[in-house]
């Protein structure tokens, strides 16, 4: 039984959130979707058992004003029913916003909405984290939806050229990030306020950033990443290029003497590389990351790369044979593994942006082939 539950689970921030829950936590929680909203009555029996509630549903962009505003105290108003009706001193989080105090339709939703959120709470006698997030941008985020750092990654990553309409500063925090924060306050059963700071950047700085992060990854190349938002923004811009991008051939140099071809070229970097022998049958990884960028490139042998995006079953599979000079770059919280699926040695050279770190590895087991998707 999940003691733990997401409102808004299969959104964006939901996905991020629950992949924290699971590395971070192991803990398993429960979604709460669109279907749930329904009714109270239905709500009702999916809280069942739930103690801690991270709410996160609500709505950032409709045809009008009036659905945007509305929306979100609607949400609100059923969620707060049925944590009256249930009677138990649950634990909120509720993903509110930094607009919250803007005079607009969504500010005045998520404003309205965490007064009847904190109200219920206080009925049962339970507890309730106000979270005061700013821009949220991260992979897999919906282009035109979430963030404009989505739509630009998007746009550019299948070769438009989006244009900069308002260029002003803007506060940005990675959906993981914000997902650390959120499933830490689910712990801390305590009532309290809390803004995560973003870190301002221009827009049209953000998107000159994607712009050479392009030109560069679309030449197998790793673009300068200076800094943690550096990576965040790289790992969200690459996203949307998986799976299209690749197995991406390599430029391969050749004469009298053999061959000559580049596997990785870092700008500003080095991070770290190594080589693995593996036998026929054998599987390595069944892992995944939440923010290293990692390279396979099978120098020898036959290999099946596969990956699966965290709490999806469908899995992604790459055949690649030595001879062909093309490797697979690993997307965050992808689970992903390589097997020898030949009849010699697999040989394959691995590299990832940043040295291993045995007190903090930034790995995450999970075996790739599962019968369905986790619910």
């Amino acid at each position: 039984m999940a003691e733990f539950a997401i409102a808004g689970g299969r959104g964006f921030l939901g996905w991020h959130t629950a992949v924290r829950f699971r590395a971070e936590h192991k803990i398993e929680p429960k979604f709460l979707g669109r279907e749930t909203f329904t009714t109270v009555r239905a709500l009702v029996a999916a809280l069942s058992g739930v103690h801690t509630i991270v709410h996160l549903a609500g709505v950032n962009r409709a045809d009008n004003d009036l659905l945007v505003e509305q929306g979100n105290i609607d949400i609100a108003e059923k969620l707060a029913a049925t944590i009256v009706a249930i009677g138990e001193p649950s634990h909120l989080v509720y993903a509110n916003s930094i607009h919250s105090v803007t005079d607009n339709a969504y500010g005045r939703g998520k404003a309205r909405a965490a007064v009847i959120l904190q109200e219920a709470i206080d009925k049962v006698g339970g507890t309730f984290v106000d979270v005061l997030l700013p821009n949220v941008f991260g992979e897999h985020g919906r282009p035109h939806y979430n963030s404009f750092v989505s739509t630009f990654c998007h746009e550019v990553a299948h070769g438009r050229e989006p244009q900069v309409k308002i260029d002003k500063p803007v506060p940005l925090l990675h959906a993981q990030k914000a997902a650390q924060v959120l499933t830490r306050a689910a712990h801390d059963r305590s009532s309290y306020v809390i803004d995560p700071p973003g870190e301002a950047h221009g827009v049209a700085e953000v998107l000159g950033r994607i712009v050479e992060y392009h030109s560069k990854y679309a030449h197998g190349q790793i673009p300068v990443l200076a800094d943690q938002f550096s990576v965040d923004l790289f790992n969200t811009y690459r996203s949307y290029t998986f799976p299209q991008q690749f197995p991406f051939a390599m430029t391969v140099h050749a004469d009298a003497r053999g061959e000559l071809f580049e596997t990785i070229r870092m700008h500003g970097g080095t991070g770290q590389t190594f080589v693995s022998t593996t036998f026929p049958g054998s599987s390595r990884g069944d892992h995944y990351h939440l923010s290293k960028i990692e390279r396979f490139f099978v120098v020898k042998g036959t290999a099946e790369i596969a990956l699966r995006k965290v709490y999806d079953k469908e899995v992604v599979r790459f055949r690649i044979d030595g001879s062909e000079r093309r490797f697979v770059d690993m997307p965050t919280m992808w689970v992903h593994s390589i097997t020898n699926v030949g009849e010699d040695e697999l040989i394959t050279m691995f590299w990832a942006d940043q040295l291993l770190n045995p007190a903090a590895p930034d790995t995450y087991w999970e075996p790739v082939e599962i019968e369905e998707a986790p619910s």
